[in-house]
């Protein structure tokens, strides 16, 4: 779709607030929305918050650049979770991004107007970003498909941080090879839409052993995981805690470390649920923070050999469909299953599943590194559970 066409839509669903903004962008396309905390030129960046400075940014990102050179259209900056801290995009300044399927329900976060924005098809595709399934949890809960690709293939400079050692950019898209076509554009990596896929029957898959029983999932997700999980085997994984553990302590100093000087000297400007994580931040010893960076190294070389003869691993990419906005959620649930895969690195793609409910997004998840297997196993999936 051209920029034009693609704004008009947007201007259609105002009220499901997926942008903060809109851009005077012309050409034909594709039309891509960008959450709003990565520069492009002519736009202000807000971050999602009211705190940076409401000018406009003078230059691209590199990766805006880089997809410039593949035609993309900046069309809109998508609205997000205050500075992508959060999963819900429940947004204090902007309002909530709401959910395409029930607008009384959460859009996910914190990259929720990108996946609404795919969703809902005001755009060709979107720009995500991801530090503990903020690329994933959106796409699920609206059921688009997202793609956190292995740390550090997209450049993340022009782009307003959280946790610098977690941060990874990709795309929400409607398809597995639009996602796929999308990230050649955003990285270096190319040819990753393979010739001929591969068939389920031909995949060799495992599942994390005995993480899907570590949260409890609601009727809806684990009626979906107990169609796409049949008889997959169980195989030995990092535990979960760990991984979870690790992440945590790392996101909350190097959240804080950003954050410090606003949170010292302006505190109102943010959200209550922003403001309480880098309160819980300023806590986090600097010898956690170390020992933390150490157990992530360690972590990310057991991940990768744990999938040593297997094509990928599978998991729901949250244990239940999207919250009503405003819902206490149990303290640790929605990102229990996606935060372990930041700490990993690895490359994970967030299919839809086969559901006659609300969305249900399954994890893809691979080897660092190899984004074009990745594709393959899960363009395999998206046929069988497309045609089911």
């Amino acid at each position: 779709m051209t920029a034009d066409q693609a704004r008009a839509r947007a201007r259609e669903l105002a009220h499901l607030n997926a942008f903060i903004s809109l851009t005077e962008e012309q050409g034909d396309g594709p039309a891509v929305a960008v959450k709003d905390l990565v520069d492009v030129r002519g736009t202000v960046t807000t971050a999602g918050g009211v705190i940076l400075p409401p000018v406009p940014a003078v230059r691209d990102a590199p990766v805006i650049e880089r997809m410039r050179t593949h035609g993309a259209v900046v069309m809109g900056k998508a609205s997000l979770h205050e500075f992508a801290y959060g999963a819900t995009s429940n947004n204090p300044h902007y309002g909530p991004v709401r959910n395409p399927h029930d607008p009384e329900r959460v859009a996910g976060g914190s990259s929720g107007g990108s996946a609404v924005a795919v969703a809902m098809g005001m755009c060709d595709w979107a720009l995500g970003s991801d530090t503990g399934g903020s690329i994933r949890i959106p796409a699920a809960f609206c059921g688009v498909v997202g793609f956190k690709p292995t740390l550090g293939t997209v450049d993340t400079e022009g782009v307003i941080p959280l946790s610098r050692t977690q941060d990874t950019l990709g795309p929400l898209a409607p398809d597995v090879a639009t996602a796929a076509h999308a990230l050649e554009a955003m990285s270096e990596l190319t040819d990753l839409v393979p010739a001929r896929p591969r068939t389920r029957a031909e995949l060799k898959l495992g599942v994390p052993r005995g993480w899907a029983g570590q949260l409890a999932l609601d009727e809806t997700t684990a009626q979906a995981w107990g169609r796409v999980g049949k008889g997959i085997p169980e195989v030995d994984f990092p535990d979960r805690e760990r991984l979870h553990e690790a992440g945590i302590a790392i996101l909350l100093l190097e959240a804080y470390a950003y954050h410090q000087r606003w949170f010292e000297e302006v505190p109102e400007k943010y959200g209550e649920d922003v403001r309480a994580l880098l309160e819980q931040g300023s806590r986090v010893p600097r010898q956690r923070y170390v020992e933390a960076l150490l157990e992530m190294s360690r972590l990310r070389a057991e991940a990768d050999a744990a999938l040593a003869g297997l094509d990928a691993i599978l998991l729901p990419v949250s244990p239940y469909v999207a919250p009503l906005i405003g819902q206490v959620l149990e303290r640790g649930t929605l990102l229990g299953f996606t935060r372990p895969f930041n700490v990993t690195g690895q490359p994970v793609i967030a299919l839809p599943a086969p559901t006659t409910g609300l969305p249900v997004g399954i994890q893809v998840i691979g080897r660092s590194g190899t984004e074009r297997d990745l594709v393959d196993v899960a363009l395999a999936l998206e046929a069988e559970w497309r045609a089911s």
